[in-house]
C-alpha cells in the first residue's frame, strides 16, 4: 500500500501511480480531491495505513535510498558585486571582497524557502556556491566568485548525482521543516519534468 496524498508528496500523482502500478502495487491512499487521477491510476483506493515508507520511496534524508526528486533552476544573469555592496532585498548580505554573483531562477513563489538565504548552497558545474541575501519571490542570488559561470547554466538546489544530492537534509536543518513539507511545497508550485 502506497500513500499518494498531496500529489504523491509533490512528486506527481500520475507519474508515481504509474510507476507503483508497474511495480505491482495495487492499493493506494489518495486525497479526496484526486478524483479522476486516482481512477485512471489503476490503483484501488484504500484507507488503511501505508506499508511503503514515503521517506524510503522518495529518498528523503535519513532513508537508505537515493533521492528521486531533483530541483533545478537556471542562471538568469551574472554581475560584479564590490566589497561592501549588498545583495537582494534589505541587503542582509554584504560582500566581504569583490566578487561576482548570479541571479538564479527559483524563489519562494516556487517553494524555495526564504530561510535558505545566507544559509544554503546550490550546485553549479559540479561545485557548491552559497545563496546570499534574501530569497525573493522568483529568484535568488548566488555568490559565484570568479568561476566561469554564464547565463543559462543549470543550478541544482538538491538531488541529482552531484554535491547537492543530499542538500534536502540541510534544508530541513535550516528551516525546521520536514522533508515531506519541503518537497510537497516545491512539487505543488514548480514546473515538473519527469525523467527516467
Amino acid at each position: 500500500m502506497i500513500d499518494l496524498r498531496r500529489d504523491a508528496w509533490g512528486h506527481g500523482l500520475t507519474w508515481v501511480a504509474g510507476i507503483a502500478h508497474d511495480a505491482g502495487i495495487r492499493h493506494a491512499i489518495f486525497d479526496a480531491s484526486a478524483g479522476r487521477s486516482a481512477a485512471r491510476s489503476g490503483l484501488t483506493p484504500c484507507d488503511e495505513p501505508a506499508t511503503i515508507d514515503p521517506a524510503r520511496l522518495f529518498g528523503w534524508p535519513g532513508a537508505d535510498t537515493e533521492p528521486v526528486m531533483r530541483v533545478a533552476g537556471r542562471v538568469l544573469s551574472t554581475k560584479e558585486l564590490r566589497a561592501g555592496e549588498g545583495a537582494s532585498y534589505n541587503h542582509t548580505h554584504h560582500a566581504g571582497t569583490d566578487t561576482r554573483v548570479a541571479l538564479v531562477t527559483g524563489g519562494f513563489g516556487h517553494g524555495i524557502p526564504r530561510a535558505l538565504g545566507n544559509e544554503a548552497d546550490v550546485e553549479i558545474r559540479g561545485r557548491l556556491f552559497p545563496i546570499i541575501g534574501r530569497v525573493a519571490m522568483d529568484v535568488c542570488v548566488v555568490d559565484i566568485g570568479y568561476a566561469p559561470i554564464r547565463h543559462g547554466e543549470e543550478v541544482v538546489y538538491f538531488g541529482g548525482p552531484g554535491p547537492a544530492r543530499h542538500a534536502l537534509a540541510d534544508w530541513t536543518r535550516i528551516t525546521g521543516w520536514t522533508a515531506a513539507e519541503l518537497v510537497c511545497a516545491l512539487g505543488l508550485r514548480a514546473a515538473r519534468e519527469e525523467t527516467p
